[in-house]
């Protein structure tokens, strides 16, 4: 006798209810339909790069706590000046110190960088910052309790041990991204919007604090984001880099080809920086200068939203012969008129080439530094632009104080008319070479 056909198991229909035990009881629950379930599994990508690039599995929390972390190093220098130019009564002895700190930071962090490559962010980054937040602290007693000037000095070459957090969030974009241009082409856009953001952002906050509640304010609150930063970044184990352990065959990255030319590069970009910097404080005050962030910042965000270019050496130089371009446009503002509009106007213009070439800059040297060492060389790359960064503001401050700030003017534009020189013969090395890999 032939069976007859099994029914339809409830399971496999579609609209079959799903049954549960309520209350000791068999209820019946809608069972969802397959049409929601698809939308909820296969959400559309998103169109914008940025969407996108912290679509990544852990990037928005490593990002976040790398801008809290990031922030107060547009802080902690200004809080410093304010903090002892107002305790001691002397600018002189206030950029001194800050001086000092910037030279130990020049010989500390490459060594840092190179300890964070071999053993891991997590393990180097947090008692390393602990250390600087301590020197701050130190720093802010000292000046407290009216501490001999040459602890001053002590206290803030301590904080030489922050860590790049900039470089380590760079080159977690590399790990995740390894392979994949126009990811990392956006990543180091966003990256150095960031820089130019918290550098916007951390002077007005630090003088803020400073001004509405006492001097030590900004140096107090720097060093709790600092930390808080540091511990939250760190905290993200499954986006960070494995450590490279190195053998004694490991060169420096400054051995690697086309990495002097470009270290070259960013020590009279830094130049551009400090000396603009300076000079537009001299002329009209410190706030004039958040436009020329804020033309950085946007020109950042777009230059990241636009596709890779192929030969990015080549990339670099139509950068800087922009920028050089660019950086007239204040001399001439402040030659031909006095009016304060036409100037910020054109310190607007002029940020606008900084962050393309900064980001050129960038993906260079992330070519050009071996996986393992990611860290070390983009800091080594940050060491030199602080560098110059130091170099032009005395350049700058000289000429202000000796020649007027018209003339101040000429120092950015001919630090970056010598940065497009050092590119120029540098590329003439790498074409030899046949380095470019761009």
């Amino acid at each position: 006798m032939p069976k007859s056909p099994a029914p339809a198991s409830p399971a496999r229909t579609p609209s079959a209810p799903l049954l549960t035990v309520a209350g000791g009881q068999l209820v019946a629950a809608p069972r969802p339909s397959p049409e929601k379930a698809v939308r909820v599994r296969d959400r559309p990508t998103p169109r914008n790069p940025y969407l996108r690039l912290l679509a990544t599995p852990g990037a928005r929390a490593f990002t976040a706590g790398n801008l809290i972390a990031r922030l107060p190093m547009g802080m902690l220098s200004v809080s410093a000046v304010i903090m002892i130019a107002g305790s001691r009564g002397s600018y002189a002895l206030a950029g001194a110190v800050t001086a000092t700190g910037l030279a130990a930071t020049a010989v500390v962090a490459p060594f840092t960088a190179r300890l964070v490559d071999r053993h891991g962010q997590a393990r180097i980054a947090v008692p390393a910052t602990a250390l600087a937040v301590l020197g701050s602290l130190a720093l802010v007693l000292c000046v407290r309790y009216g501490a001999p000037a040459w602890t001053l000095f002590v206290a803030y070459a301590a904080t030489a041990t922050t860590p790049n957090t900039g470089g380590m969030s760079r080159a977690r974009w590399a790990h995740l991204h390894r392979g994949d241009p126009a990811a990392l082409h956006t990543a180091n856009s966003f990256e150095q919007a960031a820089d130019e953001l918290c550098f916007m952002l951390g002077p007005v906050l630090a003088a803020t604090l400073c001004g509405a509640l006492f001097p030590e304010a900004g140096t107090l609150v720097g060093a709790f984001l600092l930390m808080t930063g540091v511990l939250i970044f760190a905290a993200q184990r499954a986006t960070e880099p494995p450590p490279n352990p190195r053998t004694h065959k490991t060169t420096s990255p400054l051995r690697t080809p086309g990495m002097p030319a470009l270290l070259a590069v960013f020590l009279a970009t830094g130049a551009v920086f400090g000396a603009l910097e300076v000079v537009s404080i001299a002329h009209a005050g410190g706030a004039i200068l958040a436009l020329q962030a804020a033309g950085s910042c946007a020109a950042g965000l777009l230059y990241g939203s636009l596709r890779p270019a192929r030969n990015v050496r080549r990339r670099l130089l139509v950068c800087l012969a922009a920028m050089t371009a660019l950086m007239s446009l204040p001399l001439l503002a402040a030659a031909s008129t006095a009016s304060l509009p036409v100037l910020a106007l054109c310190l607007l213009l002029a940020g606008a080439a900084t962050a393309p070439t900064m980001v050129t800059g960038m993906t260079l040297v992330q070519r050009s530094t071996p996986p393992g060492q990611l860290n070390e060389g983009m800091t080594l790359s940050v060491t030199a632009l602080l560098g110059g960064v130091a170099a032009g503001a005395a350049t700058g401050g000289w000429l202000v104080e000796h020649a007027g700030t018209v003339s101040g003017y000429a120092a950015p534009t001919g630090a970056a008319a010598l940065a497009l020189v050092i590119a120029a013969a540098g590329a003439y090395g790498w074409r030899r070479r046949g380095a470019d890999r761009g």
